[in-house]
């Protein structure tokens, strides 16, 4: 895939995000970041200490109790939220800019729950890649084999 100059390209996963602007053009992509985000992820014990709750039939005599929460999964959703929103802030002050989304699966699906209308409107292309941690030259490539 070759991308325009100008297009926005988000890259992430339930705990970083880059946000990058392609300052080259057609032929070849200079990604410069716009933005940049991390979550430190905490273990469970600092998360929440939440026992499960529990819950009587009504009938019998039958007790049982709800799952735990996952407190991993709740940060992670909630930083997908937060990518949505600076994607959508971006675009908005792109008016001319094509979107491109690269993210963990879980990610993406967390992501389209929140996409602004500017991004639903102008989004070019959605990889389910796990690239947060890469370097700008892998972003290229993967954007570069990507039909």
């Amino acid at each position: 895939m070759q991308v325009e100059h100008g297009t926005i390209v988000l890259v992430a996963d339930g705990a970083k995000l880059l946000l990058f602007r392609n300052e080259g053009d057609r032929k070849y992509a200079v990604l410069e970041t716009l933005s940049h985000d991390a979550i430190e992820d905490a273990p469970t014990r600092e998360h929440g200490t939440d026992t499960p709750g529990r819950t009587q039939s009504s009938i019998g005599d039958r007790r049982s109790s709800y799952g735990e929460p996952d407190w991993h999964s709740r940060s992670e959703d909630d930083f997908a939220r937060h990518a949505a929103a600076l994607c959508e802030q971006t675009a908005a002050a792109h008016p001319e800019a094509g979107i491109v989304v690269i993210a963990t699966p879980r990610t993406l699906g967390e992501l389209r729950k929140y996409y602004g209308r500017e991004t639903a409107r102008r989004l070019l292309a959605e990889i389910d890649k796990d690239l947060a941690s890469h370097t700008t030259d892998d972003v290229i490539a993967t954007l570069a084999a990507h039909q």
